[in-house]
């Protein structure tokens, strides 16, 4: 066995110790907290209101179908899409046939009716007055009246009969009931079609509508009955002030909007039905603190935000009461004050009392 001489010996001495400074100084750096790089702004209060602007269509305020009263052959459709109707034009026509002949059929039955009602009056005077002379008996009469009266009675079941068999062939015409413009069609000539079944749709000419589906944030924090801008998109010059006419009871589940129908004051004639319009709404100045909606997060189901604090740069989650949302920014009542720094991007990162570097300042 050879001994080991001092020189190798301290040589391996100083590769263990420069070993274990090496292990020291990877441990120490694991040990470092994160920095998260996030951005800031500066939260100022809120002086100017806000413009929220949508597009959406011109529709007729009034949009109905018009439909046969009964079924039948239709032999004839006498308007188009796009086609102006007046009050009293003939839309559409049915087979008449079945339906004169059914007039016909009672017209004969109420002169057949007739006949009887005359010949069994002229019977009952002429009884009544051999009773007066007391030629024949009280029972005598009483059958005479009894004659009448049940003729009496197929005489106007037959006349309501001729009442309902003249509108039935009236029925066979489809007149307009308005002014207004085609909007669709629903039969062609030749088809037989059933009582209701959509003929033509139109377009009644009393007033316009711009329906625009809106997010349900903005809908909730929209001011009480606001006046609304509509542009026309292919020419922004063409405008028109509308007010809100009709709001959707509940939100489209495949959207997620509510659509909301916008009355049209003096509309130009540029804003055809179908036209692309643009609805503008002014959320008028609230006052308070507004803050980018993309800070927003919550705790325990309530709104919160992210706080900096300036001097160690660690961060607090802060639960704020929400008075107003709109797509980019959110109202704040409670929970905030000017001149505090609140994180707008990376909340969802974050922990409490973690230290952040700070990217930007959006203030």
């Amino acid at each position: 066995m050879f001994p080991v001489r001092p020189t190798a010996r301290r040589l391996a001495l100083a590769l263990g110790l420069a070993s274990l400074l090496a292990a020291c100084q990877e441990e120490a750096a694991d040990d470092a907290p994160e920095l998260r790089p996030v951005r800031t702004v500066v939260v100022a209060e809120s002086t100017a209101g806000q413009t929220v602007t949508l597009s959406g269509t011109v529709e007729s305020q009034v949009e109905v179908d018009l439909a046969f009263r009964i079924g039948g052959r239709l032999i004839e459709r006498l308007v188009g899409v796009g086609d102006t109707v007046t009050p009293g034009q003939l839309v559409a026509r049915l087979d008449p046939a079945d339906e004169e002949n059914a007039l016909r059929g009672a017209e004969a039955a109420l002169a057949a009716a007739g006949a009887q009602l005359s010949e069994a009056r002229s019977n009952y005077e002429r009884q009544r007055h051999l009773f007066e002379r007391d030629i024949i008996s009280l029972a005598g009469l009483e059958r005479a009246e009894q004659v009448f009266t049940s003729a009496q009675g197929a005489f106007d079941s037959a006349q309501a009969q001729v009442g309902i068999a003249q509108r039935r062939v009236a029925d066979t015409e489809l007149k307009a009931d308005a002014s207004g413009v085609v909007t669709a069609v629903g039969a062609e000539a030749g088809e037989v079609v059933t009582a209701g079944r959509r003929i033509v749709q139109l377009a009644r000419d009393e007033g316009k509508d711009a329906v625009i589906d809106v997010p349900v944030a903005i809908v909730a924090g929209s001011p009480p009955d606001p006046d609304v801008t509509v542009t026309l998109s292919l020419n922004p010059g063409i405008t028109a002030m509308g007010r809100v006419r009709e709001v959707a009871p509940r939100a489209d589940p495949a959207t997620g909007t509510i659509r909301v129908r916008i009355g049209l004051i003096d509309p130009p004639e540029e804003m055809r039905l179908g036209s692309t319009v643009n609805g503008s709404i002014k959320f008028g100045s609230t006052g308070g603190i507004e803050i980018p909606a993309s800070a927003l997060t919550s705790v325990d189901g309530a709104p919160a935000v992210w706080v900096v604090d300036a001097t160690s740069n660690t961060v607090a989650l802060r639960p704020v009461d929400v008075t107003r949302f709109a797509p980019a920014t959110v109202n704040i009542a409670f929970g905030l004050e000017v001149g505090e720094r609140i994180v707008t991007a990376g909340v969802q990162a974050l922990r409490p009392g973690q230290e952040v570097r700070l990217l930007g300042d959006g203030s």
